[in-house]
């Protein structure tokens, strides 16, 4: 029998400095996460104030009437769509005597239901204890009464009974087994490096669609829904350019606006993998009203990656459903498709290769017929824009662009000198 869904309300702040319009996407955004979470919004609560209170976020008045809220839904969770203080978190529980959770917290329990691999869930585990270390106190007479609904999954099931000690020493534990998955990863990665793998990483906003292009581009098929946080675990596959070159294209996890600090600590290794791109390809819901400040957040954490100086193609993804005109915020080279359409699957295909091009040099090299090795190699290794066979000679001319540090370059450089 199919479990029915935990009754919400949602709870927002907004500041006076606030934009009006970028406020109310934020609580949209708070539905959705409800939603990817198992939970249904059935009201909200929105005060104006020039900050939150202290001691219980919202004013007094607004907790009384929060209350009498609660017992006219009979709700099961209350969810802010900020995060909470430790003391706030505990006053306003204390107050309502039901399940009370924030911003951060829902996050968490979404990546803790989503998480497949090992690191995955390593990672969301120590990121969840981190929050949960400062909370402690507080919320253990609600949580006793739940049986694994929101923000109660992964670590949330271990009893709150639990004495920090406890908690720190299976945070040691954790960061321990993942230092040894990252050295692993670095291995495979410096194995990627040395077999001149060109290096593709999709990045973007949670739900943008890069994991359906993945999966259309390349004919995979790495898990895709119409969800927040689908995708947690990096999915590498190769991708045949129109030109026969072939590279390794990555989906990463989903950013959104204020990404708990504790997730992006925690999947910072993670995120590692977009510094090692040759080429990141921005996917951007050009659907959403909100895709300028979705495109800004996505920007702001490669900043803090230290990855903004990698070449960057912006995908405007889903223009087959976008309401009126659209125009580009991008600065540098972009496109706008629909991962669904075939014929823009190409376009795409052929932008990537001409943003390639942008960094690669060109070459013009004569290869003789029997040189099968070579040949099969400049098919695979480089962009080869024109192929001619010379009779007379049982040569091969031919012009394209290769990767300037690649092993592939430096030998068709060798050729041309002998």
């Amino acid at each position: 029998m199919k479990a029915s869904k935990e009754r919400v309300i949602v709870v927002g702040v907004k500041l006076k400095s606030a934009n009006e319009e970028d406020f109310q996407y934020r609580m949209e955004e708070l539905t959705a996460l409800t939603n990817t979470a198992g939970g249904v919004v059935i009201a909200s609560l929105i005060q104006g104030l020039e900050r939150p209170q202290s001691g219980t976020y919202i004013g007094r008045g607004k907790v009384e009437e929060l209350q009498l809220l609660v017992e006219e839904k009979e709700a099961d969770v209350v969810i802010f769509n900020d995060e909470l203080t430790p003391s706030q978190l505990r006053n306003v529980t204390n107050e309502l005597d039901i399940l009370v959770i924030d911003r951060t917290q829902l996050i968490l329990d979404i990546f803790a239901n989503r998480a497949r691999s090992r690191e995955g869930k390593l990672q969301v585990e120590l990121a969840q204890l981190s929050y949960l270390l400062p909370r402690l106190r507080g919320q253990g007479h609600v949580l006793s009464r739940l049986g694994g609904g929101i923000g109660t999954r992964g670590p949330g099931e271990t009893q709150l009974e639990i004495d920090q000690r406890h908690i720190r020493g299976r945070m040691d534990e954790i960061k321990k087994q993942l230092s040894q998955i990252v050295a692993h990863r670095e291995r495979y990665r410096e194995r990627r490096k040395k077999n001149q793998a060109y290096q593709i990483s999709l990045v973007g906003y949670t739900n943008a669609g890069k994991s359906t292009i993945l999966n259309k581009i390349t004919q995979a098929e790495a898990y895709m829904e119409d969800e927040l946080f689908a995708t947690l675990d990096p999915t590498t596959k190769k991708l045949k350019l129109p030109s026969g070159m072939e590279v390794l294209l990555t989906d990463t996890v989903g950013f959104i606006q204020q990404l708990p600090t504790a997730l992006i600590a925690a999947f910072r290794s993670t995120l590692e993998e977009v510094k090692e791109a040759d080429l990141i390809l921005h996917v951007v819901d050009s659907s959403s009203p909100d895709f300028v400040n979705h495109e800004e957040t996505v920007e702001k954490i490669l900043l803090d990656l230290e990855a903004e100086q990698i070449p960057m193609l912006t995908v405007y993804n889903k223009r087959d459903q976008i309401e009126g005109d659209f125009f580009s915020h991008s600065k540098g080279a972009s496109v706008l498709i629909s991962a669904h359409n075939d014929d823009d699957m190409v376009i795409l295909k052929n932008k990537i290769e001409a943003a390639m091009e942008e960094y690669f040099d060109s070459f013009i090299v004569y290869v003789h017929a029997s040189d099968g090795k070579i040949l099969h190699r400049i098919q695979k290794e480089t962009i080869q824009i024109e192929r001619q066979f010379d009779e007379a000679t049982e040569n091969y001319i031919i012009r394209g662009y290769a990767p300037v540090e690649s092993g592939i370059y430096h030998e068709l450089q060798d050729r041309k000198n002998d």
